[in-house]
């Protein structure tokens, strides 16, 4: 595996390349983002992983900071997985110049995550676009864990024409249930123990939504509730339409529960899609 580091490097060593699939990560590589490397193997003959801490869409310094750097464990594991180059570019090479052009994301990326994380968004879509013209890909790999992320993803690419297949991936989960996390090595043991609720007040939407229940108001209510009375702070739990992330229209069926709650200092998102009867 090899590890690249400058833009005129990779283009040049990708100009060989028949099919390039790309995995955009920020590095603190675990089973979720190894599984999307295993997908990207399946859609093309070389895998580019990126790896870079993207300054742009942390709305708070000090998370920019914590975030966790373990970038030689993180090639270990991606050169047993099959990737075939790391990019992992410093800001000097990804911002030479203070980056003033930006995407401005649709206004849905003010809701949910985006009102919680003000100009996250902003910041992904710029980076991605970046990282899109300097890989110039086939193919790129998102998990859904980030839903409102991928579903963000997905309009860039239409709206710009942008060459690239976005693949979906499903969310890799412990065995049980917690949604594989870059965040999750900050619980402590009690969280850690605690943090699985999360999905299993989703699930119970999910069901109650599947048995033709559509009161998702108060379904919400007695999940935030359900959380709450369990310590954590509730952001949001919505049931929202997968087309739009907007609420549902009367007779939509394709739906998604979402949830974000802090457990502790620990903030944790999940999701879960919906078919309604």
């Amino acid at each position: 595996m090899e590890v690249v580091r400058t833009v005129q490097d990779l283009r040049e060593r990708l100009a060989r390349e028949p099919d390039v699939a790309c995995v955009p990560t920020m590095g603190n590589i675990h089973e979720g983002h190894l599984g999307l490397v295993g997908l990207a193997r399946a859609n093309a003959r070389c895998v580019v992983t990126t790896i870079f801490v993207n300054r742009l869409q942390f709305n708070q310094a000090s998370d920019f900071d914590r975030y966790p750097r373990t970038f030689d464990d993180d090639c270990a594991k991606l050169a047993v997985a099959g990737n075939d180059i790391v990019f992992h570019p410093d800001e000097a090479e990804m911002y030479p110049q203070p980056q003033v052009f930006a995407v401005d994301p649709p206004p849905i990326a003010l809701k949910l995550e985006g009102r919680f994380r003000p100009g996250h968004f902003r910041g992904m879509a710029t980076v991605v676009l970046k990282l899109f013209n300097i890989v110039q890909p086939q193919y790129a790999v998102f998990g859904k864990k980030d839903y409102q992320q991928l579903h963000l993803v997905r309009d860039l690419v239409a709206q710009f024409a942008l060459p690239v297949r976005i693949i979906e991936a499903e969310t890799r989960r412990a065995d049980d249930g917690l949604a594989l996390s870059s965040r999750n090595r900050f619980l402590s043991a009690t969280e850690r123990a605690e943090a699985p609720r999360l999905k299993r007040v989703l699930d119970d939407v999910r069901a109650a939504v599947e048995s033709g229940d559509r009161n998702f108001t108060a379904l919400e209510f007695a999940a935030d509730a359900m959380l709450a009375r369990h310590g954590w702070q509730v952001d949001y739990v919505v049931v929202r339409s997968r087309r739009t992330l907007a609420t549902p229209e009367p007779d939509e069926r394709d739906l998604v529960v979402l949830g974000a709650a802090t457990l502790g200092a620990v903030r944790l998102i999940d999701n879960l899609e919906i078919l309604a009867p």
